[in-house]
């Protein structure tokens, strides 16, 4: 289900970084069983855990996350970011 690849996608408009697997993680939860049968918003989603919502919407929900927190982590800068 991984549409964008790479730092800086040519289909995405927004080049910061992270920006692939937050795309990845807004067409997953769009495309799950939660957000179109119940009509609930893809945060409520996240929240309630019934399994409506693929694991690999929660996989990606943690890259992102670790993906953010390498962006404050200063010992990342020789590293390098943590996700794609």
């Amino acid at each position: 289900m991984m549409r964008y690849e790479g730092d800086t996608p040519q289909e995405l408009k927004d080049h910061s970084p992270c920006s692939g697997i937050r795309a990845d993680l807004k067409m997953c939860l769009l495309e799950s069983e939660c957000v179109k049968k119940t009509g609930k918003t893809p945060r409520e989603c996240l929240k309630t855990n019934d399994g409506s919502v693929p694991d690999e919407c929660f996989a990606l929900r943690n890259t992102f996350f670790e993906c953010k927190r390498s962006l404050l982590d200063a010992r990342q800068r020789f590293r390098g970011r943590k996700g794609y």
